[in-house]
């Protein structure tokens, strides 16, 4: 993955191998204290200590707390296109069924093991611009999900495919949020419904895409 896309998060990337190893104890600490207290109750004070990290260093990195949760964020959605691509290149389904499957399979069970994820997946709840300033959280991810998408499909109008992508993201954030707050381990069948729904409206509009119907 392009690990360029995360610099705005950042003051600064790391260059040398033990500042790439603190700055992944600070986000490995905060996806733990997200879990324990809270994205509110989060302090970068709190996740210096956790990491065993003079509090300067994650200054170097990160301007505040929103910046180092916009790396985690980013560092999630990273993990989750690679994951995608892998199970893709691996299984090399041939339509778009496929595709759903994997992709909400793949979401899902980052939900239920990856730590901190429950509370910032791909950006934190209520703070619409974690992953880039000029972009809201959902039209962040849906771009990077659109090229993703448009190699898969072969759909060519990217301004057309953008769209989809984008209604189909906020319908599957919805549907996966109410799955979550059911049942904490995600209520199967909001989940299953969740795939049909994203099925059923991929399928037509790539359809009507790709044949000019």
């Amino acid at each position: 993955m392009n690990q360029d896309r995360t610099a705005g998060t950042m003051r600064r990337r790391p260059v040398q191998k033990r500042s790439a190893e603190r700055l992944k104890r600070l986000l490995d600490a905060c996806a733990e204290l997200l879990d324990e207290v809270g994205y509110i109750a989060l302090t970068t004070k709190e996740v210096a200590r956790r990491a065993e990290v003079p509090i300067g260093t994650l200054y170097q990195f990160f301007s505040d707390k929103e910046g180092l949760i916009g790396a985690l964020a980013a560092r999630n959605l990273d993990a989750f296109l690679e994951r995608v691509s892998a199970r893709l290149e691996h299984e090399k389904p041939e339509d778009v069924s496929g595709i759903v499957e994997v992709t909400v399979d793949e979401f899902v069970t980052m939900r239920r093991t990856i730590t901190g994820f429950g509370v910032v997946d791909f950006g934190a709840e209520g703070r619409d611009h974690t992953l880039d300033p000029a972009l809201d959280n959902n039209a962040a991810v849906a771009g990077r999900l659109r090229g993703l998408t448009a190699a898969l499909t072969g759909v060519r109008d990217d301004t057309e495919l953008e769209i989809v992508v984008r209604v189909a993201l906020e319908c599957a954030d919805s549907v996966l949020k109410l799955a979550f707050r059911t049942d904490p381990q995600g209520d199967p069948r909001l989940i299953a419904e969740c795939k049909r729904v994203l099925d059923s409206y991929l399928n037509d509009q790539i359809r009507s895409l790709t044949t000019g119907g």
